[in-house]
């Protein structure tokens, strides 16, 4: 920090008048010391004292006085006698700024100003760098990669300003000023970026507080190219507030102050020349030349084609316009020496070019716009038709006059650096081959046609497209830059050396789009006219839906409804307009209107796979859910919900051909609803903040630790800001998903598709991305999404990029197919059921895995004794059926040897009515009942002794006529 000591003036004169105890002095003179003044005190006040000039005079001082107040000063012009304590003007030749000090001559670092520079790669020694080139007229900043810092200490009586005039053309280089205090507080850090120069020097004005104040200049440089870093140049510094100046500055070399009391120099006019400190500028010989504000004159070279410059004159009332050729100015050149040209003859009559579309040729022969509603290709208005509407925007292809929107300067000097030409527009020679030739073009603003408004997301707010051509012998470099508001101007595209007649397209994506800029340098090398021959050409520049454009042609107006009062009849959402009916036919399902071609079915455009219409018909959303059919039949549901978040991936680390360390960011926006906010990428260099939306982007981020911000990112590009299916097909389309290592078996990867119609000169058909997602259920982090191995920025042809997001959350949901169950035993009455995952577990999320289930059981004792009881019954019922049949058995038997014994043998013979077997009255039935009720072994007794000793069984039988008892005997049955 500055931290000036407030007694230092008195501890001077203490220092001398020690050395004067042990020195011999002698007398002093007037010119042995000067005056100056002490720090003021609280109530204002200061003494002037005498400082020697030599150690060894010290007697003789003049005794301090009582100076003047603080808050005196002297006007510009005037400078304060300090002997006198009086203001005193200037003399001739010199001048004064009052309270204020200047800094307008660079030939070397003037007194007080401070540089250093470090090296900003990391892992490197911090070296110093500072490389400031002084040019005489401004300084140039370090364009190596490191922090370049310009510091200035000043302390000021009363409040005061600071002005400087800088030119900073190139987004490469970050550029600040700040001021600190004397407790090293700095400006609001918000308001410390200077903003790109457009087209020429910009002056910055910032006020200054009473007391100390430290001035800093600071540029970072960093190249992701390999062509130069434009420095960034500064140049008349000018601070207010200061006390007091005790003495007047000389004019610098070329310029004059020809009366006393001047505030400031004036420069010499073209062709005549001053030296330092100069009342009056001298004449250059006839033979010489000199530019304005020159310190000497140089010598006539001889004219030649280099030297002029050819334009064209408006049309007149006869559609004529004239030929005409100027030499450039200043004309440093002669045509008296030999082998001179001579300024060839002007006024050659041509026929006008046509007008340009949307202009029509008036009474005076010059060039109009059409009006409102109408529009034409150049010759006669033509109203639009009912249910159409104009298509305005600017298309020059035809250079008569230069249109009213787009001026041309040279930085260096105000001339002309664009001439129009006819088929084309040029540029001049101009006055140094390192001149900047600049060719500026306004737009105030842009507006989608009434039919489009509410497809804003997906119609372009414009376009511009131009063809050009350079003619180059030297390292020439062409510029394209667009102009954001008033706070950024950045560097789009650049051309080197000799280019054919080609075609360039840029989107346009804000509303603060509000100028571009074509500059054209011929070399780096410092020269006069030695490359004047190098040319830069513009044949044609078209902007589409520019507010205050004109119309080239009408569009039916077909999508959406307008505000009361258009003449546009409009079809609804998600209808097209038939071709020659005007009659509006509705879209097959699940398709989206295509906007630059509203008309026909054409217009219909089919959502890709897994995706569905958003609700005005503009685009194809995902709801982040799919089902997915497998190859066995199954049917596999994801959910990627807990993806949908904007998530953030960063590139390996690169590094520029100084070291510097940078890396690409990716902002992902996987899928979503309607309304849901997408990714974006902004450039926080300046406040301009530019910021492109999509469903990935990308962005260049510096490392933090060479600014003071938290992180540096810039040039934001689009990637993908429109989704075109989500499938587990490799290829989608045109686009195709690299095989990365194979994924898990029987389980595919499910790939997302985006494009963008952000079209560029490398990548004509825009650029396009697809986004892996495999199942990994170990991932638990959300953000785990890799690059391709071979292609460590995501690309490998800068159009297409790939990506890998590997996350359980890219598992499909559970099933009860992905778990079975194990049953335990039955112990002690209970049996246990509990359900695992089938292994690989290939599912997250969705139906939970069951909880064990217990449930009564019987265990193994129970069945044996049941088994054992039931086999008891069942071996009784068993034995209980056998002597029931066997009982059947025994009485049929006897029945039939009844019969048998009735028959008498014969065979075929019934038995007479009276039975000798069985008496009248008497039932077999009871004697084999009664035999039934005897037990067992009754029984068996029973029969053994009704057997005979031969054999034969006694069967008592009783006659029908007598109670006579026969026994028939017979064999045993």
């Amino acid at each position: 920090c500055f931290q000036p000591s407030l007694f230092h003036h008195l501890s001077i004169v203490c220092f001398y008048v020690q050395l004067c105890e042990t020195h011999t002095c002698v007398s002093s003179l007037q010119s042995d010391y000067h005056f100056e003044y002490t720090e003021c005190d609280v109530l204002g006040s200061r003494w002037r004292v005498a400082v020697p000039n030599k150690a060894d005079t010290c007697t003789g001082l003049p005794d301090p006085v009582k100076g003047t107040q603080c808050t005196f000063s002297c006007n510009e012009g005037e400078y304060l006698d300090m002997q006198s304590q009086q203001c005193q003007k200037c003399a001739a030749g010199t001048y004064s700024l009052g309270t204020s000090v200047a800094f307008d001559e660079w030939d070397s670092l003037p007194s007080g100003f401070v540089t250093h520079g470090v090296i900003t790669n990391e892992g490197y020694d911090q070296t110093d760098c500072s490389k400031l080139v002084f040019t005489g007229d401004y300084i140039a900043s370090n364009t190596d990669e490191c922090t370049a810092t310009l510091s200035y200490a000043v302390n000021l009586k009363q409040p005061g300003t600071l002005s400087f005039e800088y030119f900073y053309p190139d987004n490469s280089i970050y550029f600040e000023f700040f001021v600190q205090n004397d407790q090293c507080q700095s400006t609001d850090s918000n308001s410390r970026w200077m903003r790109i120069s457009e087209n020429s020097w910009s002056k910055y004005t910032v006020e200054l507080n009473k007391g100390n104040n430290v001035l800093y200049w600071r540029t970072i440089a960093y190249s992701l190219q390999s062509s130069a870093v434009k420095p960034v140049l500064l140049r008349n510094i000018q601070i207010s507030g200061v006390a007091y100046t005790s003495e007047c500055f000389h004019c610098k070399p070329g310029t004059h102050s020809a009366n006393p009391g001047s505030a400031r120099c004036t420069p010499c006019p073209a062709d005549t020349y001053s030296n330092k400190g100069a009342t009056t500028c001298r004449e250059c010989e006839e033979d010489k030349y000199a530019v304005i504000g020159s310190a000497s004159c140089k010598p006539r070279p001889a004219c030649t084609s280099s030297d002029y410059f050819y334009t064209h004159t408006p049309c007149d009332s006869e559609g004529k316009t004239q030929l005409m050729y100027k030499w450039i100015e200043p004309k440093i050149c002669t045509e008296t020496v030999e082998g001179a040209l001579k300024l060839p003859a002007s006024g050659e009559r041509q026929t006008c070019p046509p007008c340009n579309p949307g202009f029509f040729v008036s009474n005076s022969s010059s060039c109009e716009p059409c009006p409102s509603g109408s529009f034409s290709n150049g010759t006669v208005c033509t109203e639009c038709p009912a249910g159409t509407e104009p298509v305005v925007g600017f298309e020059y292809k035809w250079w008569n006059t230069m249109p009213a929107n787009m001026k041309s300067s040279l930085l260096s000097f105000v001339m002309a650096a664009w001439e129009v030409a006819g088929e084309y527009i040029y540029t001049t020679p101009g006055d140094q081959d390192t001149d900047y030739l600049m060719l500026t073009l306004s737009v105030p603003g842009y507006r989608l046609p009434q039919s489009m408004v509410k497809d804003a997301e997906r119609s372009e707010l414009s376009r511009i497209t131009f063809v050009f051509e350079t003619i180059c012998t030297a390292d020439c470099e062409l510029y394209f830059l667009a102009g954001y508001n008033q706070w950024n101007n950045d560097v789009v595209e650049r051309w080197n050396g000799r280019n054919h007649k080609q075609s360039y397209s840029y989107l346009i994506q804000s509303n603060s789009t509000v100028s571009f800029t074509w500059t054209f340098k011929r070399t780096e090398e410092y020269g006069m006219r030695n490359y004047s021959a190098d040319v830069a050409k513009i044949y044609s520049i078209v902007i589409t839906n520019a507010i205050g454009g004109v119309a080239t042609k009408c569009r039916r107006c077909a999508l959406t409804s307008v505000k009361a009062g258009s003449a546009c009849v409009l079809c609804p959402p998600g209808h097209y307009m038939v071709n020659g009916t005007g009659a509006c036919q509705k879209c097959p399902p699940n398709t989206f209107i295509r906007t630059d071609q509203p008309v026909g079915e054409a217009a219909c455009i089919r959502c890709g796979p897994n995706t569905k219409t958003n609700k005005a018909y503009t685009a194809c959303l995902s709801d982040c859910m799919l089902d997915v059919r497998t190859s066995k039949g199954g049917r596999l549901h994801y959910d990627f919900s807990p993806l949908a978040n904007v998530t953030s991936v960063h590139s390996s680390p690169r590094f520029t051909n100084k070291g510097l360390r940078y890396f690409h960011r990716f902002n992902l926006g996987l899928c979503g609803t309607e309304g849901r906010m997408p990714a974006s990428c902004v450039d926080n260099v300046t406040e301009s903040g530019r910021e492109v939306k999509g469903y990935v982007c990308q962005s260049t981020v510096v490392p933090s630790d060479i600014r003071s911000q938290s992180l540096v990112s810039s040039q934001p590009f689009l990637i993908g800001d429109s989704l075109i299916g989500v499938t587990t097909e490799t290829k989608l389309g045109n686009i195709s998903s690299p095989k990365w290592f194979p994924a898990a078996v029987g389980l595919p990867d499910v790939i997302f598709y985006y494009r963008s119609s952000d079209a560029t000169q490398a990548c004509k058909q825009g650029r396009s991305a697809t986004v892996r997602m495999r199942c990994d259920p170990a991932v638990t982090t959300k953000d785990h999404i890799m690059l391709p191995s071979n292609c460590s920025e995501g690309t490998c042809d800068g159009c297409t990029f790939h990506f890998l997001w590997q996350s359980q959350h890219a598992c499909p949901l559970c099933t009860k197919n992905h778990y079975r169950e194990i049953v335990s035993a039955c112990i002690q009455g209970i049996q246990r059921t509990t359900y695992v995952w089938q292994h690989p577990v290939q599912c997250y999320g969705g139906q939970p895995l069951p909880a064990q289930k217990v449930s009564a059981c019987v265990t193994l004792d129970f069945w044996l004794k049941f088994g054992v009881s039931t086999g008891a019954v069942a071996a009784v019922l068993l034995i209980s059926l056998i002597c029931y049949f066997w009982k059947k058995t025994r009485k049929l038997q006897y029945k039939y040897s009844r019969l048998m014994m009735t028959s008498g043998g014969r065979e075929c013979e019934l038995p007479t009515a009276d039975s000798c077997a069985i008496m009248e009255g008497e039932d077999a039935e009871d004697d084999l009942m009664d035999l039934t009720k005897k037990s067992f072994f009754t029984k068996i007794k029973s029969f053994s002794r009704e057997r005979t000793s031969d054999g034969f069984d006694s069967v008592p039988l009783k006659s029908s006529s007598s109670q006579t008892e026969i026994f028939v005997i017979g064999p045993k049955m």
